[in-house]
Order: structure tokens, then C-alpha cells, then sequence
């Protein structure tokens, strides 16, 4: 039987990739830190289908050890420190998790089996300040968050490995991807919970930082279904995964609020608070090689993501759906 091993399984891309490998008949192994435990709610519906172990992507020993004990035939890394307010107030630990760890994960590859296949998440946050639009696997990278900086070298350590010492090494520049499972602390999940809130009354209004700041939002079910073709593929090479269109947290909160019936303009509010240290204000990329090369196409369009989304809230809000613990 196939084996995998996810890193950052209890997370909404891991949850969703550990499905899809388990639909596979895939035997889904998990990575997950002691303090994770707390967030497994994802994970629920198949934890008696997942082996779950302890280590850390912090210690490169508990890593090699987890690799050789299970002796994977691909490893997925979608562990990180992945909110990028946080990164400004704790740059170093996003510096050791999110770039520090994939080399980490790597060098275990390295040690135990070359022959293993390694997926590294990349970000459109590596883009920061975009050179070009929209973009592609050639665009420069100019971060503009600690996050995207630690991104940055967690893609080019994979690269380095692959060109290095001939790992089967792929980097997904994946855009924003959302879903239910989005942690609460993410724009999307707060508008979404706040128009379901707001619909039965339990709240009145919602700060929000730049309405105008502008980006690629896809289903995250969609892209991690190109993580696996990505890593079955016969050459590695970096795809981005994007749906090509862009639109405005603005647009975000219309479509949010109109689904339950609502103008956002009565609820939503600027404050100044919440706006970053250095805006990003447009990512859209290009999946035109992931499409010609790959057969992947994204599914979910923005309208359907985000009624998704808010319809999962409301459920949560009105007791139908077990709710998510809020970060």
C-alpha cells in the first residue's frame, strides 16, 4: 500500500488532502506537534483511518526518526506559521517553522531515503510586491511580510534539493484557498462568521482593514488536488494553483453579507488597526501551466466559495453543524 506523511495534517489543507489520499487508498500518516492536538476538530470524521505521530518541525532528530519509522513514499509539508499578522509580531519562530522546517523536512529525505517525493506549500505571498500580473512560476519574488520572506526560502530549498541531490522536489505556489475549515483568525472565515451573525442578531458590525486590497481566492479542495498530481508527476516542476480572477475583500464582504440577505455597508466599518505594516494590495496568478501541463482546473468559482462558506456558518451559528474552536 502507498504511503504518505502530512505535515500540518490537522489544518485545513491537510485535512482535505488526508481525505483525498484515503479516498486513494492511500495509508495517511500525520505529523503533528503536541499542542496541535487542541485544533484536530478537522480531522474528526477520519482520525480512526489516520496514523497520527509526534514530532516537530523544530527537531531535526524527531524528523528523521518519524521518516525512517514510516518510511513514506511522498511527504507532504503543509506545516507553518501561516497567519501573516502574527509573522510581524513573532519573526523568528515564523522563520524557523515555515522556512527553517521544510529544509529540515528535506534534509530527512535526504538522509533516509532520496527516493521519497516531497510537496513544499508555497505562498503568493512570495510575490509581495508584484513585478508583474498577473503571476506566474517566473515572477520575481519581493515579500512584504516575514511570512513571505520565510516562504521564499522554503521554495528555494526545495529547489535546491531538487537540482542538488535529485529529490523528486515540487514547490505549489498555491493563492489564497479558503473553505469551512478556514481557522476563524483568516479574513475570509471573519467575514463569513460575521454575515452569519449578523443575520440572527448575535452581532451588530465588523471591523475590517484595506476593503480595497485585492486577491485570488480559490477552494482549497480544489488545490490540493493539484498537490497530488504535482507529486505523482513523472518530471517535478513548481505549478502555481490560482483561479486567475481577483477580487476585493469589498466584493468579499458583499458577496457574504448579500447571501444572507444583507448590505454589508450597514455592518462592515474600517479600522485603522487592522490594516498591515506593509500592504500587498493585488495577487492574481496564472495556473495557465498547471492547466496545459497537468489537466488541473479549479472547480469552486468566488461566488460559490464564499456562499459555501457563510452557509457553513450559519449552520454553525444556529447549532445545525458543530462549531469550530475560535484561535
Amino acid at each position: 500500500m502507498r504511503k504518505a506523511l502530512i505535515t500540518g495534517i490537522t489544518g485545513q489543507d491537510g485535512s482535505y488532502l488526508a481525505e483525498q489520499l484515503l479516498d486513494e487508498g492511500v495509508e495517511v500518516h500525520g505529523l503533528v506537534r503536541r499542542l496541535s492536538t487542541a485544533n484536530a476538530w478537522r480531522i474528526l470524521p477520519i482520525r480512526d483511518r489516520l496514523v497520527l505521530h509526534g514530532a516537530d518541525l523544530l527537531d531535526t532528530g524527531s524528523l528523521v526518526r518519524l521518516v525512517g519509522q514510516v518510511r513514506p513514499d511522498e511527504i507532504y509539508n503543509l506545516a507553518a506559521q501561516s497567519f501573516v499578522p502574527t509573522s510581524w509580531e513573532q519573526p523568528l519562530l515564523t522563520g524557523e517553522v515555515t522556512a527553517l522546517g521544510a529544509a529540515r523536512v528535506l534534509e530527512a529525505i535526504r538522509i533516509v531515503d532520496p527516493g521519497i517525493r516531497f510537496y513544499q506549500a508555497s505562498s503568493s505571498e512570495m510575490f509581495g510586491k508584484v513585478q508583474e500580473v498577473p503571476q506566474r512560476e517566473g515572477t520575481p519574488f519581493w515579500p512584504r511580510s516575514p511570512y513571505g520572506v520565510a516562504k521564499v526560502y522554503g521554495h528555494w530549498i526545495t529547489v535546491n534539493y531538487r537540482e542538488s541531490f535529485g529529490i523528486h522536489a515540487v514547490s505549489g505556489i498555491l493563492f489564497n484557498h479558503e473553505s469551512p475549515r478556514r481557522g476563524r483568525e483568516f479574513v475570509t472565515r471573519k467575514v463569513s462568521r460575521a454575515a452569519a451573525e449578523c443575520a440572527v442578531g448575535r452581532r451588530r458590525s465588523l471591523g475590517m482593514g484595506n476593503l480595497d486590497a485585492a486577491r485570488d481566492w480559490g477552494f482549497a479542495g480544489d488545490y490540493v488536488r493539484l498537490m497530488r498530481l504535482m507529486v505523482r508527476a513523472d518530471e517535478p516542476r513548481d505549478y502555481v494553483a490560482a483561479t486567475g480572477e481577483c477580487h476585493t475583500v469589498r466584493e468579499l464582504c458583499q458577496a457574504a453579507f448579500a447571501r444572507v440577505g444583507l448590505d454589508y455597508r450597514e455592518f462592515v466599518h474600517l479600522d485603522p488597526k487592522l490594516t498591515r505594516p506593509a500592504e500587498v494590495d493585488r495577487l492574481q496568478g496564472d495556473p495557465s501551466r498547471a492547466l496545459r501541463e497537468l489537466g488541473w482546473k479549479p472547480e469552486v468559482d468566488f461566488t460559490g466559495l464564499v456562499e459555501m462558506m457563510v452557509d457553513a456558518d450559519l449552520a454553525r451559528v444556529r447549532g445545525e453543524l458543530p462549531d469550530d474552536p475560535e484561535c
